[in-house]
C-alpha cells in the first residue's frame, strides 16, 4: 500500500503507528513510503527501478559487488551505558561510541529526504514465547522482498495494526559513510547495532545478508539471559517429529543441503535457538549458497531457484536469462533466498524437540581430522567450546 502525508504520501489505512516512529528516527521526509507490499508489487519495483533483472523461470537475479559477502571489519556495537557491562568486547563485538552512532542516524535521515523508502513489518523467532518485532525499512524494493523471505511473515493482516518493533533495521545501501570524519569507522560502510535503542543501520554496502545477520546479533544478547542457546545451526527431524537433528559449521560446509533431506522434515536452515522445550528457527526462509548447485545434488533446493519471489544473488546468466550455477566470476559466494515454504518437507511451526543428534561439520581441509567421528559427550562440549573448523577448500 503507498501512503501519503505533508512529509510523505500516506494511505488512509497506513498505521500511526509506523508514521510517528519514522519521523523519531529522522526518516519522515522520504518522498514515497511503502508498507509491506506483496512479492509481485517488489519484483515489478525492483525491476522497473533498476535494482534487479528476472530470471528464466521467475526468480529476481541482483548483483551486491564489490560486497558479496558480510563486512566483519566494519561491523560496531554501540559502546553506551545500559548494556556496556554485558557484551563480550572485543575482535567480534568492536565498540563504537554513541556521538558516532548518532552522526550516522542524522546524516541516513538527511540523505534520505526525497528519496523511495520500503519498510516490512515481521518476526524472528518461531517459539512465540521468544519472538521479536522486527522491522526493516530499506531504500531497496528488492531489500524488502529479502526481508519478506527470510523474517517470520504475520499470519494475519491485523497483526500489524498496532506493531511496535523490538528491533528496527535501517539499510540504506547507498549512503557511504565518510570514515575521514568518523575516525572510528574503517570505511564508508557501517553495520552498528545499538542494543538498548533497539536499532541497527546499515550503510555503503547492498549485501542483503547484514539484514538478517544484524537480527542474529541481537537475539545473541537477548536470549541467554531468558535461558535460551542461540546457534548458527541449521537443524531438521524425521517425519513423526522425534529425532531431532542440528548441524553446526561455517558458510559452504553443508548445514542447508543436509537440513533439506527429502526423507525428514526440514526445521531451518541457519539460526536457531535451544531451550528447555527443544529448539527453534529464528526465521521464516532459506539463504542458501547457490555455487554448483544442481538438480541432482540438492533437489529440493534446486526447485526453489525455478519459482517466482526467489532472489538469487551475483549469479552470472546467459542470453536468455538462465543461471549457470557454476560461474563463480563474481564471487564465490553465490546465495538464493527464499521462503522456507518453498521447501516441501518444511515444518509449519519452525520448531523441533531436544536434538538427539548433533552433527559439527568442520569441512577440514587440514586433515587434522579424520572424515568421520563419532565423539563422547565430553568431546563434543570440548569441540563446541574450542570452536574448531577450518576453511572451505579453495
Amino acid at each position: 500500500m503507498k501512503m501519503a502525508c505533508p512529509k510523505m504520501p500516506r494511505a488512509m489505512n497506513a498505521p500511526d503507528s509506523l508514521l510517528r516512529p519514522l519521523d523519531a528516527l529522522g526518516l519522515g521526509g522520504s518522498e514515497t513510503l511503502y508498507y509491506n507490499l506483496p512479492p509481485a508489487r517488489l519484483v515489478e519495483l525492483a525491476v522497473r527501478r533498476g535494482e534487479a533483472r528476472l530470471v528464466d523461470c521467475g526468480p529476481l537475479a541482483t548483483r551486491t559487488d564489490p560486497h558479496t559477502g558480510r563486512s566483519p571489519n566494519d561491523r560496531f556495537v554501540v559502546k553506551e551505558a545500559g548494556t556496556e557491562g554485558e557484551v563480550g568486547w572485543g575482535s567480534v563485538n568492536r565498540p563504537i561510541s554513541e556521538a558516532t552512532f548518532d552522526t550516522l542516524l542524522d546524516g541516513m535521515g538527511r540523505y534520505a529526504r526525497g528519496r523511495t523508502l520500503f519498510v516490512r513489518d515481521c518476526y524472528a523467532g518461531a517459539d512465540p514465547r521468544y519472538r521479536i518485532r522486527v522491522r526493516v525499512i530499506t531504500e531497496e524494493a528488492w531489500h524488502s522482498l529479502f526481508a519478506y523471505n527470510m523474517f517470520l511473515r504475520p499470519a494475519q493482516p491485523d497483526e500489524l495494526a498496532d506493531f511496535e518493533p523490538d528491533y528496527t533495521v535501517v539499510d540504506l545501501c547507498d549512503f557511504n559513510a565518510k570514515p575521514d570524519k568518523l575516525p572510528e569507522l574503517n570505511s564508508s560502510t557501517f553495520i552498528t547495532l545499538h542494543l538498548s535503542r533497539g536499532l541497527v543501520l546499515v550503510g555503503g554496502t547492498h549485501y542483503a545478508g547484514e539484514i538478517k545477520k544484524s537480527i542474529f546479533s541481537a537475539l545473541n544478547f537477548i536470549l541467554p539471559a531468558q535461558g535460551v542457546l542461540p546457534m548458527h545451526c541449521s537443524a531438521n527431524q524425521a517425519n513423526d517429529g522425534t529425532n531431532t537433528a542440528v548441524f553446526f559449521g561455517l558458510s559452504g560446509t553443508g548445514k542447508t543441503t543436509l537440513s533439506a533431506d527429502a526423507s525428514r522434515t526440514l526445521i531451518g536452515d541457519d539460526e536457531h535457538g535451544w531451550s528447555d522445550d527443544g529448539v527453534f528457527n529464528f526465521e521464516g526462509g532459506c539463504y542458501a549458497k547457490a555455487i554448483r548447485l544442481s538438480p541432482e545434488g540438492e533437489p529440493e533446493i534446486y526447485q526453489t531457484t525455478r519459482q517466482f519471489g526467489t532472489i538469487v544473488e551475483n549469479v552470472i546468466l546467459d542470453d536468455e536469462r538462465c543461471i549457470d550455477f557454476d560461474d563463480a566470476t563474481i564471487t564465490e559466494n553465490t546465495r538464493i533466498s527464499y521462503p522456507i515454504w518453498m521447501i516441501p518437507n518444511a515444518s509449519e511451526s519452525g520448531q523441533g524437540g531436544q536434538p538427539e543428534t548433533v552433527v559439527f561439520l568442520t569441512a577440514d581441509a587440514f586433515g587434522v581430522l579424520p572424515p568421520i567421528a563419532k565423539l563422547s559427550p565430553e568431546q563434543a562440549m570440548y569441540h563446541f567450546l574450542s570452536g574448531y573448523t577450518a576453511k572451505v577448500a579453495g
